[in-house]
């Protein structure tokens, strides 16, 4: 794969299938079904952000009414999140967009951390193709993933102490949110249904299954070296079950003057120890460092590392995270079974060479933060 091919680099991906104008036209007759009669509806062409999201199509829209309640012509600004089009060869096989929904509000309701509302949610996939949701737009700023934001952009135009506002900011919602400990009872929705004795044990089964779908009787060497690695490193001691964001990374947060305002993306979602959340952090920015890297780019060395990142968080929680070196290789493994899926999908786009060897689709550069990480996990 050539530097222009990195993903998440420089160019945007295809994601979708799906006529805009065609969607807009379905978005307004369905609003009209939602809304006390007489409101009218008018919906403008609709956007979608091009420098994140790779998974689940996001809609941004305005929305006009009429509310009989004041007799006068009203405007609201929304966000529709849509399970992806089969055709578009999606990252996971599965989207659950009532419970995406769900988690949304059941993070907010039981931590306080900041989640864009959710105003309606259609489980029926005959309005827009899928199901689908619709929640209210936060106004904001989010780090890019198109160019990665430590190679351009707000980010890397701060202060190294706006940065620290902002990895704080970061940290302090995942310690928010890990409060939930004590209501894992109110988290069966998103327990995994997998053979395993623990949280983390279920977690790697439905990663391994997860695989089993994307590789669907193709090899690849890079993951069965990086899952031995996990096998003969796994942590003697487990932290609590909890509800884990699953995705939490600087491109999915929401910020307004370096402060978090939203935290977005939740179809990841699941119940993991604490850690693992932390890591992912740490290991998704040292991902978008490597590529910066890649480019000559010095990147932002400031931003992210795993120490400062832990010491904040015990701070927050009075938490000490353990075995973090074990977290960072298997967020890096979960990371590499999407980047894999990704690699599946644009061959079938013809935005890469196609190979049946799926290890040929990854970056050299990738394959060497791979080796680096368990070299350094397996320190401790």
């Amino acid at each position: 794969m050539s530097d222009e091919q990195l993903p998440g680099a420089t160019e945007t991906p295809v994601t979708t299938t799906r006529d805009q104008e065609d969607l807009r036209r379905r978005i307004e007759a369905w609003l009209a079904t939602r809304l006390p009669a007489g409101a009218e509806p008018t919906v403008p062409p609709l956007d979608s952000p091009a420098a994140n999201g790779w998974s689940s199509e996001t809609l941004l829209f305005d929305a006009t009414w009429t509310d009989p309640s004041a007799g006068e012509r009203r405007t609201e600004r929304l966000v529709a999140r849509v399970a992806p089009d089969p055709a578009a060869m999606p990252v996971f096989p599965h989207y659950d967009m009532p419970a995406q929904a769900r988690v949304m509000q059941v993070a907010a309701d039981l931590s306080g951390i900041p989640v864009p509302a959710v105003r309606w949610v259609e489980p029926d996939a005959a309005v827009l193709g899928e199901p689908f949701f619709v929640m209210e737009r936060v106004d904001g700023d989010v780090p890019p993933d198109i160019p990665p934001y430590d190679m351009g952009g707000w980010v890397l135009d701060a202060t190294p102490e706006q940065r620290a506002r902002l990895d704080q900011s970061t940290v302090d919602v995942l310690a928010a949110l890990h409060v939930t400990t004590g209501h894992v009872d109110q988290l069966g929705f998103l327990q995994y249904d997998w053979p395993g004795e623990t949280a983390l044990e279920r977690h790697l089964a439905h990663e391994r299954h997860y695989w089993g779908w994307i590789a669907d009787g193709r090899a690849s060497a890079t993951v069965e070296r990086v899952e031995a690695w996990l096998t003969a490193h796994w942590p003697a001691h487990e932290g609590p079950p909890l509800l884990s964001w699953g995705d939490s990374r600087y491109g999915n947060v929401m910020y307004r003057d370096f402060e978090t305002v939203a935290v977005l993306d939740w179809e990841m979602a699941a119940v993991a120890p604490p850690e693992m959340d932390l890591a992912y952090l740490a290991y998704m920015h040292a991902y978008f460092e490597s590529i910066a890297h890649r480019y000559g780019l010095p990147g932002l060395p400031d931003l992210g590392r795993l120490g400062a990142l832990a010491t904040r968080y015990e701070s927050a929680t009075g938490y000490t995270p353990r075995d973090l070196g074990f977290y960072v290789v298997y967020n890096a493994y979960r990371h590499l079974l999407i980047t894999l899926r990704i690699a599946l999908r644009r061959m079938h786009f013809g935005e890469l060479v196609h190979t049946e060897h799926l290890d040929d689709a990854l970056d050299p550069s990738h394959l060497e933060l791979l080796d680096e990480l368990m070299a350094t996990g397996a320190d401790g």
